[in-house]
C-alpha cells in the first residue's frame, strides 16, 4: 500500500486510522499512547518490510537515545492491542536478531472510513463520538467502591437496576408560542418533583413518578435525557434555572410537585427554559389513582410535544418499562418502595418489597430483575454467614432466570444475569450478557455504570472506557463515574487525563464518605505509578485510620530506602490481627515488591469479593507473568492475566516513558 495512504487499513476484526491515530478492534478504540501509534503506523504502512530497531527508533522518537526495553514494551503493548502475542503473531513479528515486520492477512484490505464500522470521525474531549444516549433509566447509587457493579455500584453503590420505568376536563395547557425547537436544545433533566402530601413516607412515591418521567422521556427521538444521579442533586436547590441548566447541560428542565391523596393523585409541572426561566408548557392534573399510568404518559407526551420530540418506535423492553404489565397498581406501588430503598442503598429493604411485588404480579419482568440484583449484592458483599449467602444467591439467579424468561429483550435482566456471572468468576458467560445488555439498552446510564465495571472485569479495557465516555453525557455531575473512568484510564496509562477526572470527582458533592476514599486511594495508585514516593506518602496520611498504616507501607516500597521499605513491611507483619484481617493489601505490597510467591500465599486468604475486582488491580497485575500467580487464577477462577487489556504498574511506567 502507499505508505502515505491516509485511508484506513482493516483486517479481520482491525481496523487502523492513521489520520485519526487510532487503533480498533472488534469497533472498540484501544488504548495506545502517542510513539505506540507512530510505531504501529510506520510498520502497517509498509507490510511485509522489515524495519531494524534503529530505523524504528529513529522514525518515531527522532533519535537513539532510548533504552532498547523501551521499544520491547512498545511492541508488548502493540501486540496486546491488537489481540496477539509473540509466540502466536498474526501480523506483528519479530526478526530475531534485526527488527520487527508487519504481514497483512491475505484478506486484508485498504478501506475508506465510510466502510469501516468504528471508524467515524472523533469527537474531542472524552465525550462520544456518537449522538449523546437517549436516557433510558437511571443510574444508581452504589454503596462500597467494589460493589461497583450495579448502578451503585458497586456494586454497592451498585445500584442495578431500576431502569425504565388521568381523563376530567382540565384548563388548557399553557404552551408558549416559540419557533421550532433547534435538535442541539433537545436536551432536558428532570428534577426530583416535590412531596406535597406532608407525609415523608410518601417521598418514594414522588421520586418513583420522577423516574418514570426520565425513563418515559428517554423514548423521544433526539431528546437527550440527564440521568437520574445528576437530576436529583438539585432536590431543593435555590439555584436559578439558568445555573442548574449549566450545571445540568440541559436547555430544558422539568419540575413540579405530586400529592397524593386517598384515591387521587394531584400533579402540578411545567417545563422552563433553562436560559432565560421562561415557561415553554404547564399543566395541573387531578386524576383518580387508577389512571396513574395513563397520566404519566400524558404528561411525557405532552412535554415531548412542546419540544417537538418524536416518539420512537416501541421495542418489546420498552412495553415492558418498569410498569407491571398487569396494570396491578398494588404491585407497582411495592416496587417505588424498594427503589427507594435501592437508592437508599438498602438492598435487604429493596429485596423485601420486590418479593411482595412480584407475588401480588409473578409477570413483573423488571421486579425480578432488581430483586435479582439485590439479593446477589447482599450476597456478595455483605458478609452474611455462608449459609445464608448461598440462599440468597440462589435466589438470585432464580429471580434472573424469572426475569429473562418473561423479557428476554429487557436490558435490566441480561445485567442482572451478567452480575451474578460476574461474582460467579464466570467471565465468559459475563461479558456475553454484559454486550447483550448495552445492546438492548444503548442509552440506559444504570446499564452503562454498570458495564464500564464488567467489561474491566473480565479484561475489556477498551470497551469499558467506551462505556463511560458515553455515560459521561447523560450523567455530567455523577461522582462514581468520574472515579471509575478514571481508574480505567490510570489502567490504560493515561495518567494525567485520569488525574483530571479524579480532581473532578473530588469537587463534585459526596454524600457518602465511602467515595472520598475511593478518590485517595486512586490518587495513591496513580502516585504509585509515577514512582513518586514522596506524594504517595503525602497521600497515604490522608486515607481513613484502618487504610493509613498499610497505605504508608505500599508508599515506602516506591522509595530509595530499601531497608525503611522492608522495616515498614515488618512492622505491619508484626500486627498479626491487622495484617491477618487485610489479606489482600499485604498482597498488594509484596507484588509491588517483585515477591510473587509471598503475594500469592496472601492471596489466598483474600476474600471471594476482593478477587472479584482483582482485575483492576495495577498492583497484583505486576504478576501476570508469573506461573504461580497464573496458577492461583486458574485454581480460583480468576480472569487469566494473559486475557486482560489492563496494564500494571510496570506496563504503565513504560508507556510514560515512551511519551517523553
Amino acid at each position: 500500500m502507499d505508505p502515505h495512504d491516509p485511508k484506513p487499513l482493516a483486517f479481520d476484526d482491525v481496523a487502523i486510522d492513521f489520520a485519526g491515530r487510532r487503533l480498533l478492534r472488534a469497533g472498540i478504540e484501544q488504548p495506545l499512547e502517542p510513539k505506540a501509534f507512530g510505531v504501529l503506523a510506520l510498520l502497517a504502512r509498509t507490510p511485509g518490510r522489515v524495519f531494524t530497531r534503529d530505523e524504528i527508533l529513529d522514525a518515531v522518537w527522532g533519535h537513539r537515545h532510548v533504552t532498547p526495553g523501551v521499544l520491547n514494551r512498545v511492541m508488548t503493548l502493540l501486540r496486546h492491542a491488537l489481540g496477539e502475542d509473540a509466540q502466536g503473531a498474526r501480523c506483528l513479528h519479530t526478526v530475531h536478531g534485526v527488527g520487527y515486520r508487519f504481514d497483512l492477512p491475505e484478506a486484508a484490505r485498504a478501506t475508506s472510513t465510510n466502510a469501516t464500522p468504528g471508524l467515524e470521525p472523533e469527537a474531542d474531549s472524552a465525550m462520544p463520538a456518537e449522538p449523546p444516549p437517549r436516557r433510558r433509566a437511571s443510574d444508581r447509587s452504589r454503596r462500597f467502591e467494589r460493589i461497583a457493579l450495579w448502578s451503585l455500584p458497586l456494586l454497592a453503590a451498585l445500584a442495578i437496576a431500576a431502569w425504565t420505568w388521568w381523563p376530567h376536563a382540565t384548563p388548557a395547557p399553557i404552551v408558549a408560542a416559540a419557533p421550532a425547537v433547534p435538535a442541539m436544545e433537545r436536551s432536558i433533566a428532570v428534577l426530583p418533583l416535590v412531596n406535597a402530601s406532608n407525609d415523608p413516607n410518601q417521598q418514594f412515591f414522588s421520586d418513583g413518578l420522577s423516574d418514570n418521567l426520565i425513563d418515559a422521556l428517554s423514548k423521544f427521538e433526539e431528546l437527550k435525557v440527564i440521568g437520574r444521579n445528576s437530576a436529583f442533586q438539585f432536590r431543593d436547590s435555590k439555584d436559578d434555572s439558568a445555573a442548574i441548566g449549566r450545571k445540568l447541560g440541559a436547555a430544558y428542565l422539568l419540575s413540579g410537585s405530586v400529592q397524593r391523596a386517598g384515591d387521587v393523585v394531584r400533579i402540578n409541572t411545567s417545563l422552563t427554559k433553562a436560559a432565560d426561566g421562561s415557561t415553554q408548557w404547564a399543566e395541573h392534573y387531578d386524576r383518580p389513582y387508577k389512571d396513574l399510568f395513563a397520566l404519566q404518559d400524558e404528561i411525557a407526551s405532552a412535554v415531548a410535544r412542546a419540544l417537538q420530540a418524536k416518539l420512537l418506535p416501541a421495542s418489546d423492553a420498552a412495553k415492558q418499562g418498569d410498569r407491571p404489565p398487569s396494570g396491578n397498581l398494588d404491585a407497582y406501588n411495592a416496587y417505588l418502595q424498594g427503589l427507594k430503598y435501592w437508592h437508599d442503598e438498602r438492598f435487604d429493604k429493596a429485596a423485601e418489597y420486590m418479593t411482595r411485588a412480584v407475588r401480588l404480579d409473578p409477570g413483573y419482568a423488571m421486579a425480578w430483575a432488581l430483586l435479582s440484583g439485590s439479593w446477589s449484592t447482599v450476597a456478595t458483599f455483605w458478609n452474611e454467614p455462608p449459609a445464608v449467602a448461598r440462599e440468597h444467591m440462589r435466589i438470585a439467579r432464580d429471580a434472573a432466570d424469572k426475569a429473562l424468561q418473561l423479557a428476554p429483550a429487557l436490558g435490566a435482566a441480561h445485567a442482572a444475569r451478567c452480575y451474578l456471572d460476574v461474582y460467579g468468576f464466570d467471565q465468559h458467560g459475563a461479558l456475553a450478557e454484559c454486550r447483550r445488555a448495552v445492546q438492548l439498552a444503548p442509552g440506559d446510564g444504570t446499564v452503562l455504570n454498570g458495564s464500564g465495571y464488567v467489561f474491566a472485569q473480565v479484561g475489556k479495557l477498551g470497551e469499558a472506557i467506551q462505556s463511560r465516555k458515553r455515560l459521561l453525557s447523560i450523567e455530567p455531575l455523577y461522582i462514581i463515574n468520574y472515579q471509575q473512568y478514571a481508574r480505567l484510564l490510570m489502567l490504560a496509562g493515561r495518567l494525567d487525563e485520569a488525574e483530571k477526572y479524579l480532581r473532578t470527582a473530588e469537587s463534585l458533592p459526596q454524600a457518602n464518605p465511602h467515595w472520598q476514599s475511593s478518590a485517595v486511594y486512586f490518587r495513591m495508585i496513580v502516585a504509585l505509578a509515577r514512582g513518586d514516593a514522596d506524594a504517595a506518602m503525602n497521600i497515604s496520611a490522608q486515607m481513613s485510620a484502618k487504610d493509613r498504616v498499610l497505605g504508608a507501607v505500599l508508599a515506602a516500597q516506591v522509595g530509595p530506602d530499601h531497608t525503611a521499605a522492608d522495616a515498614a513491611l515488618a512492622k505491619a507483619l508484626s500486627n498479626k490481627a491487622e495484617a491477618n484481617a487485610h489479606p489482600y493489601r499485604i498482597a498488594q505490597i509484596y507484588a509491588l515488591r517483585g515477591d510473587a510467591g509471598h503475594a500469592v500465599e496472601w492471596l489466598e486468604r483474600a476474600s471471594s469479593h476482593d478477587l472479584v475486582f482483582l482485575p483492576l488491580d495495577p498492583l497484583i497485575l505486576q504478576l501476570r507473568d508469573d506461573p504461580r500467580f497464573i496458577a492461583f487464577c486458574k485454581k480460583n477462577g480468576v480472569l487469566p492475566p494473559g486475557e486482560n487489556e489492563a496494564l500494571n504498574i510496570d506496563q504503565i511506567r513504560a508507556r510514560l516513558a515512551t511519551e517523553r
